[in-house]
């Protein structure tokens, strides 16, 4: 937590000189990120936002890579194209976010679901803020993980504010923890300024979920002591609710419980601080000497997709003729049979076989598994199949009908189509749109009539 709170009060000072261009303070919140990500094994996928810098440096990233991507150089993560946290890293099982905040808890659904199909007792840990739970996405990623029995740790840090909008504003019921009850989820209330809290009581459960897969809800009472951002500042906030939250400071509480119990000394904690502040000098000395980055229009363009190696088939000389939807199945079937671990997933496609009958007997052929039903939330199913790309299993997404997918359209614009430029991850998946068959239900084509009305033709 030290650590933690060392390198933002550098940043703060690095801001004003002009040498980071932003920050997202996590000030008072440091309990949380290193509690929980202490609590989960290493090979574990964690996904943070732009608040959980314990998260990064308790998985022990150098911190000169830090650096270098919040400055946007080249030993960053994104080579230069972000200078935030929106960026992830495999080696470090640290899957990064975007500002939509909501769509990273449908991609570790994927990714517990891909703990479910390898029988992995592993579960993924993600975390939102108290805003973020408003959106469409966070409620379609605690139904999907619900019906699922998927094992994510949903961790929503409230910390008292969406930048300046009140949790009063935000939802009307006592905690956020209530709402895992009309989920059908296990649902808790952490202190999260308690670093000792969070660790024993986040660690009890992530053993517990490890032996039953099952999503749980946690909320961490927190609060932010600086702006949403440093731009924004915390005039909103009364100085007397500062002051309260002030007193709760969980470093400065915890150095007094260490010194009461006689774990550490007060020479200890300057000693701590001193190496803490050696080091991190010595990786902001390293990223200032890295030389800026040159922009390539050839790499640029390359790293938009991930490279693949294309096969060609020839077509054989016999031939016969099928529907248009027969071959489509075929094609699913054969790609099923390539890829033992592929999944498909939309809605109705199991026992049912799709409206267009594409994936009959599909169950019987490959389990239910692999053709999985899904819940009415194009969003989250879009975003499970990032997860599932992450973990390393390739999948088919079916809209039920094109005009469906502008549901999803947010995490096929935003995450896959943008991933491997950002951090190199790739999406490996298909999303599947019918579209056409000489229907054109709800066109409307203009018509002029003598009166030069236009008549409305379907």
């Amino acid at each position: 937590m030290l650590k933690s709170r060392l390198i933002e009060e550098k940043m703060l000072i690095l801001l004003r000189q002009g040498k980071i261009s932003k920050w997202f303070s996590g000030i008072g919140q440091e309990a949380i990120s290193v509690g929980v990500t202490l609590a989960l094994d290493a090979d574990e996928y964690i996904l943070p936002m732009h608040r959980n810098l314990g998260v990064f440096t308790t998985r022990e990233i150098p911190l000169f890579r830090l650096f270098s991507q919040w400055q946007g150089k080249a030993n960053g993560f994104t080579k230069g194209r972000d200078r935030s946290f929106h960026f992830g890293t495999q080696d470090y099982k640290i899957i990064g976010m975007i500002s939509h905040l909501g769509p990273q808890l449908g991609v570790a659904d994927g990714i517990a679901l891909a703990h479910i199909l390898k029988k992995e007792p592993k579960l993924t840990a993600v975390f939102s803020g108290d805003g973020g739970t408003s959106e469409g996405d966070f409620h379609e990623a605690l139904n999907v993980a619900s019906v699922w029995n998927l094992p994510v740790l949903f961790c929503i840090e409230n910390n008292g504010y969406g930048l300046s909008t009140p949790s009063n504003e935000q939802y009307n019921c006592e905690s956020i923890a209530d709402r895992g009850v009309g989920y059908g989820m296990e649902a808790h209330v952490i202190e999260g300024n308690n670093v000792i809290e969070v660790f024993s009581k986040v660690d009890a459960i992530a053993k517990s979920v490890r032996k039953n897969p099952r999503p749980v809800l946690i909320e961490f009472k927190t609060f932010r002591m600086r702006g949403h951002e440093e731009a924004s500042g915390t005039k909103y906030v009364s100085k007397k609710l500062m002051n309260t939250w002030a007193k709760k400071d969980p470093i400065s509480n915890f150095e007094s419980f260490l010194i009461d119990k006689k774990i550490i000394s007060k020479q200890d904690i300057e000693n701590f601080k001193q190496s803490v502040s050696s080091e991190i000098q010595e990786g902001l000395q390293t990223a200032f000497d890295e030389p800026l980055i040159i922009p390539d229009l050839e790499t640029e363009l390359s790293d938009v997709y991930k490279p693949f190696e294309y096969i060609a088939v020839d077509p054989e000389s016999k031939q016969k003729e099928k529907r248009f939807i027969d071959a489509i199945s075929e094609g699913l079937k054969q790609s099923m049979e390539l890829h033992p671990d592929l999944v498909i997933m939309g809605q109705d496609i199991a026992e049912y076989g799709g409206v267009f009958k594409i994936t009959e007997n599909f169950v019987e052929l490959f389990g239910k598994e692999r053709v999985r039903n899904t819940p009415i939330c194009e969003s989250a199913i879009v975003e499970a199949a990032m997860g599932l790309s992450i973990a390393g299993i390739k999948s088919v997404v079916e809209m039920q009908f094109a005009d469906f997918v502008s549901s999803g359209f947010n995490p096929i614009v935003n995450y896959l189509a943008k991933s491997h430029y950002r951090w190199g991850q790739a999406a490996d998946i298909v999303v599947r749109m019918p579209c056409g068959a000489g229907l054109q239900p709800g066109r409307f084509i203009p018509k002029q009539t003598k009166l030069g009305l236009p008549k409305r033709q379907v």
